[in-house]
């Protein structure tokens, strides 16, 4: 487990950024990449492209056309029985176990533009996801095993996590229900958010920029969206290296038709 550095990348089409993954495992050189919303299923995954990476080892959780999310590894890896989290049954999570470490991989809803469930049902089932989430970490929060759950929570928590904290609170994303809905998901389960406690705030952090803004550099209207939490027993692994250790890959956001993500590393120690 020591030297293990993971990946997680909303790669939004998995088909057609396939080859940005490998732009990205050639300099960043993770160990495992997990991705979301690979929009594709499983039997549709471009395993050759990343069998020539180095990533023999694949699990894929599909769907026809949305969602979907993937873990890929140069190690051996051991598919894990999924939990019924999506309470409408979207290919949005899933769980692998690679040197003794539970990887959990997460693609939340992103819960549509009006933060109000009584109107919105994407919104309804943002929450209820959420709900479930949480209840899942709650029951397994006395265990002592070293997990880490990644992916895009489609949230971001905390008032230095969005270029606006004000302009931003009813904004789907950083409304006050889903960034509490986190935390107590982030509670239950023990984790640690590992960005914030290596690069504390008031400093910015953002892993996503809107295709709407022209010039995503200049306007910085970022959000962070993509997390990396570990479990107590990861605690020391995950935070030895110091900031160093943990890296958002944001100059892929101006390679040629990318993603509305960048990805983020981390090296456990």
């Amino acid at each position: 487990m020591a030297g293990l550095t993971i990946a997680t990348w909303n790669i939004n089409s998995v088909r057609l950024r396939a080859p940005q993954v490998a732009m990205f495992a050639a300099e960043a050189d993770p160990d495992v990449i997990c991705l979301q919303e690979i929009k594709c299923e499983k039997d549709q995954f471009p395993y050759k492209a990343f069998r020539d990476m180095g990533y023999a080892h694949v699990h894929v959780t599909g769907q026809k056309g949305m969602h979907g999310v993937a873990t890929v590894s140069r190690l051996p890896l051991e598919a894990l029985d999924d939990e019924p989290i999506c309470p409408l049954g979207h290919a949005r999570h899933q769980r692998v176990k690679i040197e003794g470490v539970e990887i959990q991989n997460y693609y939340i809803p992103a819960g549509g533009d009006e933060p109000d469930p009584e109107v919105n049902p994407r919104f309804r089932h943002k929450l209820d996801f959420l709900d479930c989430l949480e209840g899942y970490f709650a029951r397994r929060a006395a265990e002592d095993g070293q997990i880490i759950a990644v992916g895009d929570f489609n949230i971001a928590p905390r008032e230095h996590d969005v270029w606006s904290h004000k302009q931003l609170l009813k904004v789907v994303s950083h409304t006050p229900v889903e960034t509490d809905a986190l935390e107590r998901i982030r509670k239950a389960g023990r984790f640690t958010d590992i960005a914030r406690e290596l690069i504390p705030e008031p400093e910015k952090i953002y892993t996503w920029w809107s295709y709407r803004n022209r010039d995503w550099r200049k306007s910085n209207r970022g959000r962070r969206l993509d997390h990396i939490w570990t479990s107590p027993a990861l605690h020391a692994a995950a935070t030895s290296g110091g900031r160093d250790a943990f890296r958002i890959w944001d100059h892929t956001r101006d390679w040629e038709k990318p993603s509305d993500h960048a990805p983020v590393t981390l090296k456990l120690g």
